[in-house]
């Protein structure tokens, strides 16, 4: 039989909501192990500057913000691996998991902090560019481009939003549609249509982005693949992705409750999921705010919940 390894306490993830976790575990002495996942740090990590996690005046690089997260869980005795979950059997408890060297490991308690993954277009210049310009969150990165132009590539409720917000920051906001119409709700269509600093291009797409030390302007081809199809170049600044999220929660997809989409259903208002001692939290569960100070909260949350479930266990 394989030699399992037992923990009270198992952390799924390394972001935001998986340190902060971590953080509250390790000082609740429930000895904590974390497997960092695939991306260690989370999204955060591909980003530069965050300027709107409180406590840093100044702004942080991403990475450092997540390595100082790192080291704090380190320090209350958080057992952080870099290891990647690849398998899980939540039939009975304790609940297995097997990560990607083949180590099974047993848990009473679990809190899910996969995260999610923007969605790309699949544009080599993407990963290029990849913080020179492209970002896949407007309120992460906006500040930025302020009195700059911009471009926002989508057309559901989740661009216009995006695109919203830039606008009362830049001086210029495209909005580059595929269809001929935007898919959002009437209301978003209507603020978007009477933004004046808002130009929707439709039955456009994007095909690549130019610039020398970071992104000057976007390829863009309209009526892609027809008769009268036209190619030009259009300035930009920045290049903001907003065609959706994917979480990061397939393997749990057998055992947990998930969205259409994918996020893990939780009990409203708490971290909870339908099983006993199974918790989520940050942007695996978080399919509106997907900001780092919210996942941060979640992952307390997750954490004190996971404390008062293990000290109730017979």
């Amino acid at each position: 039989m394989e030699k399992r390894e037992h923990v009270r306490c198992l952390i799924i993830g390394s972001g935001p909501a998986g340190y902060t976790a971590a953080i509250y575990a390790g000082r609740a002495n429930l000895a904590p192990v974390e497997f960092c996942g695939m991306q260690p740090g989370g999204q955060l990590t591909q980003t530069t500057v965050v300027e709107n996690f409180p406590g840093y005046p100044e702004g942080v690089d991403g990475n450092q913000m997540m390595e100082d997260f790192r080291q704090q869980a380190q320090r209350f005795g958080a057992d952080i691996r870099e290891e990647t979950v690849v398998k899980a059997d939540m039939s009975a408890k304790p609940y297995v998991f097997t990560t990607d060297r083949d180590k099974v490991i047993e848990a009473d308690s679990v809190i899910i902090a996969t995260g999610a993954s923007a969605k790309y277009l699949g544009l080599e210049d993407e990963k290029k560019y990849n913080g020179m310009g492209v970002s896949a969150c407007a309120t992460c990165d906006g500040f930025f481009y302020r009195k700059k132009t911009v471009a926002v590539v989508g057309g559901g409720d989740t661009a216009c939003e995006e695109a919203l917000y830039l606008a009362s920051l830049c001086k210029k906001v495209y909005m580059i549609v595929r269809k001929p119409y935007l898919r959002a709700s009437d209301v978003m269509k209507r603020r978007v249509e009477d933004n004046e600093k808002i130009e929707v291009l439709y039955e456009h797409n994007a095909v690549g982005l130019y610039g020398e030390d970071g992104v000057e302007g976007v390829h863009l081809v309209k009526r892609k693949g027809e008769a009268d199809e036209s190619r030009y170049d259009l300035p930009i600044d920045g290049f903001f992705l907003a065609i959706g999220h994917k979480p990061n929660t397939d393997i749990f997809r057998e055992w947990l409750d998930l969205d259409e989409t994918g996020y893990i259903k939780t009990i409203p208002g708490t971290p909870r999921t339908k099983l006993e001692g199974v918790f989520a939290a940050g942007d695996c569960a978080d399919p509106v705010y997907r900001q780092a100070v919210v996942a941060a909260g979640s992952g307390c949350m997750a954490a004190l919940e996971a404390e008062r479930y293990l000290s109730n266990m017979k």
